[in-house]
């Protein structure tokens, strides 16, 4: 590699001769002084006005297309997905012009789910993948995953690197850029969506092997409205869909896998076997049993974790999960003599300890649930199926395999919302919070534990409390709560 200023003035300067037709994409944009890459890709409200939008978009694409083509074999094409949000489709359309103009190839499945561009990024000869989403987040939210040639989230060197081509401090990379006279071009290829279905039906026997199943599907108004309720009723279930065509209006509002009240009185009105919620973009997934009791993403790893284990298909017997799991599940666990190991929230940072360790099973509560053996990301409905089949092969119902888990600690989590970024990224400089955390940390000593961290996807500052006692957790939360909104929310 080699350190080129003409190289980067050269290359930047294409880019914008090339995308002249292109108003938006050739419009001055603002970005932030803090990072523009936060856990889980670049994340914001969509606008003419705010950060993100289509001329940001069109940098995004460019210098994703440019430093991917210094990793990998410079004529492989990129895939490119989106969910089902009003602003995907201009935002998918800024992306493809901006790898166009760096002469990349893009294969664009459309609508789907962010795990599917993962597993056909790994699969095919692609050299990275692209998702535009914002996950569970609000319809006026969006958001851009990136995705390396393994079909994995790229590291914080290569963002660091895309980054510093979209604020033109390139020259401080050592990076030797790929230049192209010639655009790339497009390609619509929804038909690759297909071995993205087969990869998740293939682990079972037979086609039928939910059959006398009733499941409830939750899919938000996005991303697996045209794919999860086929997969299960090709596998036998019988299927009941709530919000089940894309509306961009109308994604994960009280609904999907934060919202699981209307899933929650389906299954009980229908009399149904359990529910499954997904999120936009179904890399995530909540369930329910047919009590309409909500299980979350410890109990998901428990069980699962548990038929592994049974099964011999679970090394040293590890789950590797955060520091949001409840202790309820690690007392649990650990006792029937399992391994649980915790990492910082974030499924790429359960990820890089899976791939660490050689664990094949993670995930977080919030209902990211990793299993290398099958997927390259945390897959919803891919959960779902696994959650399913081990219900029907078990004998028993998920109630009952529930009562013969783990009974959670009381968990609090409270949001607050500051708007400042430096206030948000840099809240333990925070005197009076550090101190009530100190005080709250010692009155409850080793009967619950505290966890304060900023959201990496909005604008929030999270606060969670878990103890013993309901009672107790509640009201350390709540002098928790406003201490920051007294401090930080200002």
């Amino acid at each position: 590699m080699i350190q080129s200023n003409l190289l980067n003035q050269i290359s930047y300067s294409q880019f914008l001769g090339q995308l002249t037709m292109l108003n938006t994409a050739t419009s001055s944009i603002t970005l932030p002084k803090t990072r523009l890459f936060g856990t889980d890709g670049i994340r914001g409200k969509v606008g003419e006005k705010e950060v993100l939008n289509t001329a940001l978009a069109a940098r995004v694409g460019f210098w994703t297309g440019q430093i991917l083509q210094t990793l990998d074999n410079q004529s492989a094409p990129v895939i490119l997905g989106q969910d089902s949000r009003n602003s995907s489709n201009a935002l998918a359309m800024a992306i493809s012009e901006g790898l166009a103009a760096a002469g990349v190839e893009v294969w664009n499945l459309g609508l789907c789910p962010t795990p599917a561009v993962a597993h056909l990024t790994s699969v095919t000869k692609a050299m990275g993948g692209v998702m535009i989403s914002a996950s569970h987040n609000a319809p006026e939210d969006n958001g851009i995953k990136i995705f390396g040639a393994n079909g994995t989230k790229l590291s914080n060197l290569v963002q660091a690197q895309i980054e510093a081509g979209i604020r033109g401090k390139l020259a401080d990379h050592e990076i030797k850029l790929y230049a192209s006279d010639s655009w790339g071009q497009q390609y619509y290829r929804a038909d690759l969506l297909s071995q993205y279905v087969e990869s998740m039906q293939k682990p079972f026997n037979g086609q039928n092997s939910l059959a006398g199943l009733k499941i409830v599907l939750d899919l938000a108004w996005g991303a697996a409205v045209n794919i999860a309720p086929d997969v299960f009723t090709s596998m036998g279930a019988e299927v009941i869909a709530l919000h089940d065509l894309p509306n961009g209006d109308r994604i994960n509002v009280n609904c999907g896998s934060t919202h699981l009240a209307v899933l929650q009185q389906a299954v009980v009105e229908h009399q149904a076997d359990m529910g499954f919620a997904f999120d936009g973009d179904a890399d995530r997934l909540m369930a329910v049993d047919s009590q309409g009791k909500e299980v979350n993403g410890d109990y998901l790893l428990y069980l699962w974790g548990q038929a592994l284990r049974n099964s011999g298909q679970l090394p040293d017997n590890t789950i590797v999960t955060t520091v949001m799991a409840n202790l309820g599940f690690e007392n649990a666990w650990t006792k029937s003599g399992g391994t649980f190991i915790r990492t910082a929230v974030g499924d790429r940072h359960v990820y890089a300890k899976m791939a660490e360790i050689g664990a094949t099973l993670g995930g977080e509560q919030s209902g990211h649930i990793l299993s290398p053996r099958y997927s390259v990301s945390g897959d919803g409905v891919l959960t779902a199926l696994h959650i399913a089949a081990l219900v029907k092969e078990s004998g028993m119902s998920l109630d009952e395999l529930l009562a013969h888990s783990f009974v959670a600690y009381p968990q609090i989590l409270e949001n607050v919302r500051v708007e400042d970024p430096q206030r948000r990224q840099n809240w333990q400089e925070c005197a009076p919070l550090e101190k009530a955390i100190a005080e709250a940390s010692t009155a409850m000593g080793d009967r619950g534990r505290i966890l304060v961290r900023p959201s990496g996807t909005e604008p929030l500052i999270r606060v969670m409390v878990e103890a013993v006692d309901l009672d107790l957790a509640r009201y350390w939360t709540d002098k928790l709560v406003a201490c920051v909104k007294q401090h930080l929310a200002v």
